[in-house]
């Protein structure tokens, strides 16, 4: 998952070079859609899902439909390295909810995990607040409520529902929410060069459609707290994309921050150690 998803920074990259943003995540929407609809009606998912309408509707506006369009009117001002470094807090928001909603407990060394794995994404990126506007800064904290909130309502609510349903119905609703802004720009897609119409390609196959139907796999393998560890990997996986693939840099914080953060996922998905009841003394008896 860190790997399929640290590659979308790469691959909009390339693609918004010459298309818009709102073109770029409407493309990603309707492939992703139109390879997981015709599997979940094939399998007759679709109607039994559609039962869950208010968790699903609740989950797609938490986990696309908001956050999509709020990151992409915050990039406007704030530099990626930054929204990178807020986006890793998803994490400790999911870890908050857990807890209240009596979920899984968390123990110190996760904690402490989580905190090795912010420092980590820090030297990887730096840190540029200069010039940071609140506006935005809310935007992506509403990601950052919308990314951490929205598997709980997988493990609580949807349960009973398939990964692959549930992300064919999400894509959709996004998908049409987004087409009246899309459609008045299709004009840019007769222009656009082949990389960049390739880059949307690969974004709906791999980085929608199949990452999203891992992602449920994911959440209901480890939980929702461990499964979003995978925001601390996603800015590593870009920056190492960018060094081998960009001919970016390749800097001491990268150097430094990468083992921090492997090292703060590797505690931060530690298994808590079960509760053992105190065993009884057996007294021997003396002969």
């Amino acid at each position: 998952m860190s790997v399929i998803w640290g590659v979308p920074y790469l691959l909009i990259k390339v693609a918004v070079e010459d298309l818009s943003p709102v073109v770029v995540v409407f493309g990603r929407c309707v492939i992703g859609a139109a390879l997981l609809l015709p599997w979940t009606i094939a399998r007759g998912h679709l109607r039994p899902a559609l039962r869950h309408w208010r968790p699903l509707l609740a989950f797609t506006v938490l986990e696309m439909t908001g956050p999509w369009l709020l990151l992409g009117y915050a990039e406007q001002s704030l530099s990626s390295s930054l929204t990178g470094l807020l986006v890793a807090a998803v994490p400790f928001v999911a870890a908050i909810a857990g807890r209240l909603l009596g979920e899984e407990r968390l123990t110190p060394v996760r904690l402490a995990g989580m905190g090795l794995g912010v420092v980590g994404i820090a030297l990887l990126l730096g840190l540029d607040v200069g010039g940071a506007q609140w506006v935005p800064l809310l935007a992506v904290a509403l990601v950052v409520v919308g990314y951490g909130t929205a598997p709980l309502i997988v493990t609580r609510k949807l349960a009973d529902v398939p990964g692959v349903a549930a992300s064919s119905i999400a894509l959709l609703v996004t998908a049409v929410v987004y087409a009246p802004f899309a459609l008045t720009r299709l004009d840019e897609v007769a222009d656009a060069p082949a990389s960049a119409l390739l880059s949307v390609g690969v974004l709906g196959v791999v980085c929608t459609a199949l990452a999203l139907s891992l992602f449920f796999a994911l959440i209901r393998e480890v939980g929702p707290q461990r499964a979003l560890v995978i925001t601390f990997l996603n800015p590593a996986v870009a920056v190492l994309l960018g060094v081998l693939l960009l001919d970016e840099p390749f800097t001491l914080g990268l150097a430094i921050g990468l083992p921090l953060v492997i090292a703060g996922c590797a505690l931060a998905t530690r298994r808590n150690q079960p509760r053992t009841a105190a065993q009884p003394t057996v007294e021997t008896p003396v002969p």
